[in-house]
């Protein structure tokens, strides 16, 4: 089957989708090259990043792409200044091009397939003398059209909606395709944000093959950001400099911030490495600098005084460290949602949300780590022969430990009763005279995700003889029904 054809070979009778077999008949000098339509549909998509330079709403469309220029004609002169450069920019690329630009897509399309031209707010003048097929419809409707003697949109629209509905009971995209043909339906770009990004742009009047370059476009393109983050009220998260080759390719350079951020000298420090490690390879003739993400940013966020705790300068380091290291580099804590003490918390990326609520994530770790489990028991106090009870300020020290074994180890303790203090126990084969005890603090399994033959946990604080502080527990209870005689492991470390 023939997939595309050629100027020369469409005069001589070769049309898509007929057979090969049948187009050699007619003139057998035809030749044919194998289609190639997964390298095809990929060379559109990279066609579709490098053409963002005249647009950020960019969508393939078969095998054509669609922009949505709305507000942007008037950087390349007006529209007719913006079809000329499409036009000698695939040119460049040994690409012939059918541009229009219209009111609606549906109406681009037809335009641009047959008749390209800068059509008016008068769609349906423009539509008109145009073939049905124009409106995309499948082969079944188009035939059954011509039949009717509906060969062109102007006389289908001179057919009344509900006799139009009423014939093509089966086929009711004719007056869906009219619609949106003629503005009467919305037909939006796919994922089209309501708000695009803050975008500048920078066109080259002559390729640069330099490394320098994109650092150098990169000094013009911040201050021209800045501003509209500024006019909107926003702090850039994360930056994009997209350098467009001559080639039809494009090469990206990102980074992500830690709070949001519009002060220029930090921005400019984020992307020039990045920036200047741009291959130009055959040349870039035209750069952008976007703000992917962004997020509120006041005015009496940019004040002159330093905030408190050094907030701004910690970001800043964060910022610094991602880009020399990566993200999965630096990572921070991150408060989960578990009572178990090795599930509290998790580590993520550090520039994953900004750092007030790492700040505010750091707090509620601690509150939790200080706090008690379902059905905490009161902590009781108990003391060996050699020394007094300990008073109220050991369980201010003592609190939740420093440090937290990657998973517990399992211990051997020795109590005086099955249900009293422990008072000796060993781990890593040293013994370990208990001194002082406080506790038990009790944990009861998260029933919702754990089985339910889970045993609770008691948990102990306790400092042996030469003055070291752990944290142990006893996992089960003496008779609770869920297995023998309860486990003791060690889980964390004091001091």
């Amino acid at each position: 089957m023939i997939h595309a054809v050629t100027k020369a070979a469409a005069e001589r009778g070769a049309r898509p989708g007929a057979r090969l077999t049948d187009a050699r008949a007619l003139d057998p000098s035809l030749v044919a090259v194998p289609a190639d339509l997964d390298g095809d549909a990929a060379l559109v998509r990279r066609l579709a990043k490098w053409a963002g330079r005249w647009s950020p709403l960019v969508e393939v469309d078969g095998d054509g792409l669609r922009l949505d220029v709305t507000g942007v004609a008037h950087l390349f002169g007006g529209e007719r200044g913006l079809v000329s450069d499409i036009k000698a920019r695939f040119a460049a690329l040994n690409f012939s091009t059918h541009v229009a630009i219209a009111p609606t897509a549906a109406a681009a399309w037809a335009l641009a397939h047959h008749s390209p031209c800068i059509c008016d707010d008068d769609a349906g003048a423009r539509l008109a003398p145009l073939h049905v097929s124009a409106l995309r419809l499948d082969p079944d409707t188009v035939r059954t059209l011509e039949r009717l003697g509906l060969k062109t949109v102007g006389a289908l629209v001179a057919v009344p909606r509900l006799a139009l509905a009423r014939r093509f009971r089966g086929a009711e995209d004719v007056v869906d395709a009219l619609d949106r043909a003629l503005g009467r339906k919305p037909e939006p770009l796919t994922a089209a944000p309501t708000d695009p990004p803050p975008r500048a742009l920078l066109k080259l009047e002559e390729p640069a093959t330099h490394s320098e370059a994109a650092g150098q476009a990169l000094e013009r393109l911040i201050p021209i950001l800045v501003r509209q983050l500024e006019e909107r009220h926003l702090g850039a998260r994360r930056l994009s400099l997209t350098g467009y080759r001559v080639d039809g390719d494009t090469a990206v350079a990102s980074v992500a911030t830690a709070i949001p951020s519009r002060e220029p000298k930090h921005l400019q420090r984020l992307l020039s490495d990045k920036a200047a490690a741009l291959d130009p390879e055959f040349g870039f003739d035209a750069f952008a600098l976007s703000a992917d993400w962004t997020e509120s940013l006041g005015a009496a966020q940019d004040s002159l005084v330093e905030e408190p705790g050094g907030e701004r300068e910690l970001a800043r380091l964060v910022d610094r460290l991602t880009v020399k290291l990566g993200p999965r580099r630096v990572r921070r804590p991150q408060a989960e949602e578990s009572y178990l003490p090795e599930r509290a918390s998790g580590w993520v990326s550090a520039i994953s949300s900004s750092l007030r609520a790492q700040l505010v994530g750091r707090g509620t770790i601690e509150r939790r780590f200080n706090g008690g489990g379902v059905g905490a028991k009161p902590l009781h106090h108990s003391t060996t022969s050699s020394g007094p009870p300990p008073r109220a300020k050991l369980r201010e020290e003592l609190g939740r430990p420093q440090r937290l074994l990657d998973r517990p180890e399992a211990i051997d303790v020795i109590y005086a009763t099955p249900e009293g203090m422990p008072r000796r126990f060993v781990w890593r084969r040293a013994v370990h005279d208990i001194a002082r005890v406080e506790g038990p603090e009790r944990i009861a399994p998260e029933w919702w995700r754990q089985p339910s033959s889970s045993r609770l946990r008691d948990y102990y604080r306790v400092e042996d003889s030469s003055g070291r502080r752990y944290w142990i527990y006893r996992e089960g209870l003496f008779g609770d029904g869920r297995g023998g005689a309860p486990n003791w492991f060690i889980h964390g470390l004091f001091g």
